[in-house]
C-alpha cells in the first residue's frame, strides 16, 4: 500500500513540472499504469510508463484541438 502512496505522490509532483495537458495525461496514466503494474508487482514502473504514455496522448489530443479551428476557417 505504501508503494501506491509513493506513486500517487510522484504523480502529483510531476504535475507541477508540465503544462495542463501534460499534467492531466500524466496523472491519468500514472494512476492507471500504477494500478496495472501493482497487479503484476511493478507498480512504480507501471506508473512511470503510464505517465509517459498519458502525456503523449494528452499532447497529441491538445495539438489536434489546436489545429481544428485553423482548418475550419479556410
Amino acid at each position: 500500500m505504501s508503494r501506491m502512496f509513493t506513486v500517487f505522490a510522484l504523480a502529483l509532483a510531476v504535475t507541477g513540472l508540465g503544462t495542463t495537458a501534460e499534467a492531466k495525461g500524466c496523472i491519468k496514466g500514472a494512476l492507471v499504469g500504477g494500478l496495472a503494474g501493482h497487479a503484476v508487482g511493478h507498480g512504480v514502473l507501471g506508473a512511470a510508463g503510464g505517465c509517459i504514455a498519458g502525456r503523449h496522448y494528452a499532447n497529441k489530443k491538445a495539438k489536434e484541438q489546436q489545429q481544428q479551428p485553423q482548418q475550419s476557417s479556410h
